[in-house]
């Protein structure tokens, strides 16, 4: 691959020795090259006399994005559900309490952290559910609803002007997501969270449709994607299998937290997929998946298998047991079913694992 830099030598080298120097230590550092991209790309926006209205869309995406890492990163180690719903549902709708009761579930039976997006209704519930120290407010700033909700402490607090860069946040901090009833927005999150896992440009996480009983919202909307989408062949009947509709907090709860019952994360290594698990499996359950799941590979076997090079170049999770597949990129409801092949397993077992990712 060609370098990307300005074709200027004496510039090119500058900007290397500043990505180098603005961390104080005088030498090359790492992910230098990464940050010397970075710059050369907004040189080149300026040599390519982009648009004013242009370049204040980089900046302030670019700005926001560097914020929202920031505040993240620091509870990095703690697994999150992110809730999405109605801005309108009032303190006294059974979602509104419902939502409220799950995030106190998961915050303070679970030890998991909740966001959301920090306005009223379902979101003011689950911010209130969950309690200030462990809550997220992903807010975007609108002309009819600009402030936060009351229950998301400050620090945790991060405003966003673009819709696209706060919902990169939702999707990339998240671990799970639960979904209440709502609008456009609701429907929007819930149709581009569903799309990047259907297509693989987000990880397969659990997803969960929940409403108070006798809402009949969810239903509805599981009336058109099967009679519709399913029906007219716009998706796979196994693409249901990416996410579970339920009335109980109970259920929801458990999806989520047995999602990774066994199952830890995943990363391609060249053509493959290699799944990271809590526990390794035997020869007779890795039979059993090639037996009932060879239909999602593009070629070869499900193996069992050590940290690969790459793995162990960014010590990435290296102790951990392994399969690798050649997966057809493709089958990512097959996938989510495989996955619940090897919670379920353990589960069975009563070997759970005892941490989240």
């Amino acid at each position: 691959m060609p370098p990307y830099d300005l074709g200027d030598p004496e510039l090119d080298s500058r900007i290397r020795a500043l990505a180098d120097d603005i961390r104080g230590a005088g030498t090359e550092q790492p992910d230098s090259d990464l940050i010397a991209e970075m710059i050369v790309t907004a040189l080149k926006l300026h040599r390519d006399r982009a648009g004013r209205g242009d370049l204040k869309l980089i900046n302030s995406a670019l700005k926001e994005l560097r914020y929202a890492f920031l505040v993240f990163a620091q509870y990095r180690d703690i697994p999150k559900v992110t809730v999405f719903g109605s801005a309108r549902t009032p303190p006294a709708h059974p979602n509104y309490r419902m939502a409220a009761e799950f995030a106190s579930r998961m915050a303070d039976r679970e030890g998991w952290m909740v966001v959301t997006g920090a306005g009223p209704g379902i979101m003011e519930a689950a911010n209130r559910g969950a309690g200030g120290d462990s809550s997220f407010g992903v807010n975007i700033r609108l002309p009819f609803e600009a402030e936060a909700n009351p229950y998301v402490d400050d620090a945790r607090l991060i405003n966003f002007k673009y819709f696209f860069t706060r919902k990169l946040m939702f999707v990339k901090e998240s671990d799970a997501f639960a979904l209440f009833p709502g609008g456009f927005g609701t429907q929007d999150e819930t149709f581009e969270l569903l799309t990047l896992t259907q297509t693989g440009k987000a990880t397969l996480h659990p997803i969960v449709l929940l409403e108070a009983p006798g809402s009949d919202y969810w239903d509805g909307w599981l009336d058109f994607v099967r009679g519709t989408l399913i029906e007219k062949g716009m998706i796979a009947p196994d693409d249901l299998a990416l996410f579970t509709h339920t009335t109980d907090i109970d259920v929801a709860v458990r999806e989520i937290t047995g999602f990774f019952a066994n199952y830890h994360s995943q990363r391609y290594v060249g053509d493959h997929l290699v799944l990271r698990l809590r526990t390794p499996p035997d020869d007779v359950l890795v039979e059993r998946l090639n037996d009932e799941f060879s239909d999602l590979l593009a070629s070869g076997r499900i193996d069992r298998i050590g940290a690969t090079d790459p793995e162990v170049a960014d010590d990435d999770h290296v102790a951990l047991p392994r399969l690798r597949l050649h997966f057809d990129r493709r089958s990512l409801g097959r996938l989510r079913k495989m996955i619940d092949t090897l919670n379920a397993t353990v589960a069975e077992s009563g070997a759970l694992g005892a941490d989240y990712p």
